[in-house]
C-alpha cells in the first residue's frame, strides 16, 4: 500500500514520528493509501527549510522565478490524466469534473501568477518639487498555506502560486482527507527543479500540523480556506501575533430567479450550481429563491432534472455525481437532512442513500447520497441558515425585490450569489444590495483570476485573485527621495 510522504527541503521524507493515517477511497469505503500523521516537529523542520531558502528565492530575478513556475504548470498539464484520476479516487468527485475543472485550473493558477509577476506596477508620488515617494512591495517571508479537501489541487495551487510568485517561500498543509494530488504535485516540483525549501508540504491533522503552522513565530502570513469555526480559531491565534491573515470560509449562497429570466438556462445552471462536486463547493447556490409566479415551474423542472442525477462510480465517464468525501461528512449531511424533515420540509426528490443494487459492485460500501430538492421551509430555519456542504437545495418563493434581498442577506454568510433576470437595471440594483463578495448575473462560476475573490461577514476576510493575492504576500514600503534644487 502506498505511503504518502512529506515534501520538505526538496525531498520526499516520512514523518518524524513514523505514524500514518489511513486514507479512504470515498467511492469504495476502503483504505487505499496512508498519509503522514505529522506533528509540530515536521512543521518546525519545514519552516526552517523555508526560512533558509527565502533569501535566495526572494532575490532571484523575477524572470527566473517565472520560468520555474511555468515549468511546473507545464508538468501539471503533461500529467493531466494521472492527476485527474488521483483526484477522483481521493475525493470521490466524477472523473469528468476533475478533467474539466480541477486540473486545468491548477495549471492555470500557476501559469497566471507566474506570468503576472512579470508585469507588476509600482506607485510613485511627486511632492511638488521637493521629493519623490515610491512604493516597494517586498515578500513577507515564509507563508503558511492551508487548503481544503473539496478542490484539493486547485485550491492548493491557488494559494501557493501567488506566494511563490511574490518571492515568498511556503509551508503548505493540504487536507489529510485528500492528500494524493498534493503528494503528486510534490513529485512534479522535484522534477521541475524547484530549489530545496522553496515549497514544503506537510501532511497531517489540523490540530497537529495546521495549529503549529499558524502559531509558528517564523510564519508571518497565513492563507486558509475552510470552515468558519476553524477560521475563527486561526484569527484568535494569529491576530495577537500580528500576522497577515487571509480567510476564505463558508457560504450559504442565494440563487435568485426572477420571472423575466431565461428560465431554461436558469434552471439548467441552477442544477449545476446546486450539485456540482456533490454540493461540496463553497460557491454552490444552496438557497434558491424563485419569484412566486414561476415558483411551481422552477420547483417542478428543477426536481425533474435533479431526479435524473444518479450517484455512481466516479471513475466512469458518464457519472455526474460521485461520492461524498468521507463517511463522517456523509453522516453530517444526513443529520442536516433529518433536521430539514423535523422543520417540516417537503422533499421532492433525494435526500437518502441509494440502494446498494443501484450502484456498481465495487461502490456498494461507498459514501453516496442522492441529491435533494426541498420546499416548505422559511428563510430563518436552521436548514436555510447553516452551511450543509452537500447535495441539498431549498427553494423558496418571493414577491418583490425588497423581500428577496432581505431573505438573501439573512444568513451570517456572504460569499457568493447568483441572480437571473433580463432587466439590466434590476440586475445592477439587486447585485449592489446583496451582501456577497461575488455576484454572478445570469451565470455561475465564471471566473477571472484578475478579480478579487473572498467573502463578507463570516465568509471570511481578505481577498484572493490577481494583484490582491500577490499583494497579500508582500508588505508595502514607502521610499522618500528628497530632490535637490
Amino acid at each position: 500500500m502506498l505511503q504518502i510522504t512529506n515534501y520538505i527541503n526538496g525531498e520526499l521524507v516520512p514523518p518524524i514520528g513514523g505514524a500514518y493515517l489511513d486514507n479512504f477511497e470515498p467511492a469504495t469505503g476502503k483504505v487505499y493509501s496512508q498519509v503522514p500523521d505529522s506533528d509540530e516537529r515536521d512543521v518546525n523542520v519545514a519552516v526552517e527549510a523555508a526560512s533558509r531558502a527565502f533569501p535566495s528565492w526572494s532575490h532571484m530575478p523575477v524572470a527566473e522565478r517565472s520560468k520555474m513556475m511555468l515549468r511546473i504548470a507545464d508538468l501539471i498539464e503533461a500529467n493531466h490524466d494521472a492527476l485527474a484520476r488521483a483526484e477522483s479516487i481521493d475525493n470521490g468527485k466524477p472523473l469528468t469534473l476533475a478533467h474539466a475543472v480541477d486540473i486545468p485550473r491548477a495549471a492555470s493558477s500557476i501559469r497566471f501568477f507566474g506570468t503576472s509577476i512579470m508585469h507588476r506596477q509600482s506607485e510613485a508620488h511627486f511632492a511638488d518639487d521637493k521629493a519623490i515617494n515610491y512604493t516597494l512591495r517586498q515578500p513577507v517571508g515564509v507563508a503558511g498555506c492551508i487548503s481544503p479537501w473539496n478542490l484539493p489541487l486547485y485550491l492548493l495551487t491557488w494559494k501557493i502560486a501567488p506566494a511563490l510568485a511574490s518571492g515568498c517561500t511556503v509551508v503548505a498543509k493540504p487536507s489529510e482527507i485528500t492528500p494524493m494530488t498534493a503528494y503528486l504535485f510534490s513529485e512534479l516540483c522535484i522534477e521541475a527543479g524547484l530549489p530545496p525549501g522553496v515549497l514544503n508540504i506537510v501532511h497531517g491533522l489540523g490540530p497537529k500540523v495546521g495549529g503549529p503552522l499558524v502559531a509558528h513565530p517564523g510564519v508571518p502570513a497565513i492563507s486558509f480556506t475552510g470552515g468558519s469555526a476553524t477560521g475563527a480559531e486561526i484569527a484568535r491565534v494569529a491576530g495577537p501575533m500580528f500576522k497577515k491573515i487571509s480567510l476564505e470560509l463558508g457560504g450559504k449562497n442565494p440563487n435568485i430567479i426572477f420571472a423575466d429570466a431565461d428560465l431554461e438556462e436558469a434552471i439548467q445552471t441552477s442544477v449545476l450550481s446546486s450539485f456540482s462536486n456533490q454540493g461540496q463547493i463553497c460557491l454552490c447556490g444552496s438557497r434558491i429563491f424563485a419569484e412566486r409566479s414561476i415558483f411551481d415551474r422552477v420547483v417542478n423542472e428543477l426536481t425533474a432534472a435533479t431526479d435524473t442525477i444518479q450517484p455512481g462510480d466516479p471513475l466512469e465517464e458518464d457519472t455526474k455525481m460521485g461520492a461524498m468525501v468521507s463517511k463522517g461528512h456523509l453522516e453530517k449531511v444526513l443529520a442536516c437532512i433529518e433536521t430539514a424533515k423535523e422543520e417540516g420540509g417537503t422533499f421532492h426528490c433525494g435526500g437518502d442513500t441509494p440502494a446498494p443494487e443501484a450502484l456498481p459492485e465495487r461502490c456498494r460500501d461507498g459514501y453516496f447520497l442522492r441529491p435533494a430538492v426541498i420546499t416548505g421551509l422559511g428563510p430563518e430555519c436552521r436548514t436555510n441558515q447553516e452551511e450543509i456542504f452537500g447535495p441539498v437545495v431549498t427553494v423558496m418563493p418571493f414577491d418583490d425585490e425588497d423581500e428577496v434581498i432581505a431573505m438573501a442577506n439573512s444568513t451570517q454568510y456572504g460569499l457568493s450569489a447568483s441572480l437571473w433576470t433580463r432587466d439590466l437595471d434590476r440586475a445592477h440594483r439587486v447585485a449592489g444590495q446583496i451582501q456577497s463578495g461575488t455576484v454572478w448575473i445570469n451565470c455561475w462560476m465564471l471566473r477571472d483570476l484578475r478579480v478579487p475573490f473572498g467573502g463578507m461577514k463570516t465568509s471570511g476576510v481578505g481577498r484572493e485573485g490577481g494583484q490582491y493575492a500577490l499583494n497579500f504576500f508582500t508588505e508595502p514600503k514607502n521610499v522618500c527621495l528628497k530632490l535637490n534644487k
